[in-house]
């Protein structure tokens, strides 16, 4: 699929900006095609790993419902909204990734998942704490991969100018 090109390309964050956006934050928006063909976009946390999103969930509810009717997604996440009422205006940054979802079935790619997602949101937690967290969880947790196809950044133009 070709994904449209950035309507304000003046705007567009370089790539690694925009990588580095996916990395450092701890919360996005997950979209899918949900009930009723209406679309629904969930808050949640994840880790971003060479090209890839992952989320733990439940193994049930609107959110599975939603990837197993359609793998297709979406996730966004704001790196900065900082609102200027003078200028009537806000300064944002924010990336937004399309892909691929899947229930991730193999165990070793769902530990590692959960290993990295427990050492961004826990640094401090031994590994051993970490790894058995990881390991734990199996039956009631579902690891889910979203696999990035296309992602953009964008910026408000006023911070635009002030990295240059």
């Amino acid at each position: 699929m070709e994904f449209r090109k950035m309507r304000r390309a003046k705007q567009e964050l370089p790539q690694e900006e925009s990588l580095k956006i996916l990395e450092r934050n701890t919360a996005g928006v997950l979209a899918v095609l949900g009930d009723g063909d209406y679309p629904y976009a969930v808050p949640l946390s994840f880790v971003y790993h060479e090209g890839k999103i992952y989320f733990h969930s439940a193994r049930e509810g609107h959110k599975i419902d939603a990837l197993k009717r359609s793998a297709k997604a979406s996730f966004c996440v704001m790196d900065r909204d900082e609102i200027v009422p003078e200028e009537y205006t806000t300064y944002f940054r924010s990336v937004i990734a399309f892909g691929q979802t899947e229930v991730v079935t193999d165990p070793e790619e769902q530990k590692n998942a959960l290993l990295r997602l427990a050492e961004k949101y826990y640094p401090a937690d031994s590994m051993a704490h970490r790894m058995e967290h990881a390991t734990g969880t199996d039956s009631y947790t579902a690891v889910i991969r979203l696999t990035v196809e296309h992602f953009s950044g964008k910026e408000a133009k006023e911070l635009m100018q002030q990295r240059k």
